[in-house]
């Protein structure tokens, strides 16, 4: 008898980190695909990036690993992001993301969560890093929420950024925004560093 292994769900009061990584390339996904896979290779999150040739921004789809969206998120012009539940176009905002500083060495990102931040006068969670080191540190306040890092290893000089990982340590937000806003961030930062630019639009 055959078995199929299918990725686990993440709830959003984990007691243990979890731990996602991202490869630039997957076997189990088609070209132009962003995926976030477990310890075991199982795809656990997928990022399908699109664009109409008439639209004044760029989208990306945040897929579980059924195809089931979650998240989409649109880039604007001015280098500000909106989050949406689902897939149903911009009716249900969930977030706003405001880029306040890009350098070669240096991307920040300041969140805000809509049902909990109408005025917008505090940001919710703050996102830095580098996006050469595929490294960045997601804020909420003063506690770290997740990290993203490359795969060191011992004695290893040279450290490759096709593959790194993403570690949502414990706390009551939820893991399928924490990778919307690492998306973000990767599609953030200086162009040529751009992670998501180097994936096929779908029109």
């Amino acid at each position: 008898m055959t078995t199929t292994t299918s990725a686990p769900i993440y709830p959003a009061n984990t007691p243990i980190p979890i731990d996602l990584f991202v490869p630039k390339k997957h076997p189990d996904l088609p070209r132009g695909v962003l995926g976030f896979a477990d310890s075991s290779g199982n795809i656990v999150y997928k990022i399908n990036r699109q664009c109409s040739k008439s639209s004044s921004c760029d989208k990306a789809v945040l897929l579980d690993s059924a195809g089931n969206p979650l998240l989409s998120l649109y880039s604007h012009h001015d280098g500000s992001w909106q989050g949406f539940k689902g897939d149903d176009g911009e009716k249900d905002l969930i977030f706003k993301v405001q880029r306040i500083l890009t350098k070669s060495t240096r991307t920040e990102l300041e969140v805000f969560l809509v049902a909990e931040n109408q005025g917008e006068l505090t940001c919710d969670f703050k996102v830095i890093g580098c996006h050469f080191q595929r490294s960045s540190t997601i804020y909420k306040g003063d506690s770290i929420v997740a990290q993203t890092s490359l795969m060191h290893k011992l004695r290893q000089i040279y450290v490759s950024r096709s593959k790194f990982r993403l570690t949502i340590f414990p706390g009551s937000v939820d893991p399928s925004l924490v990778v919307a806003l690492v998306v973000i961030f990767l599609f953030s930062g200086p162009k040529k560093f751009r992670v998501l630019d180097k994936f096929p639009i779908s029109v």
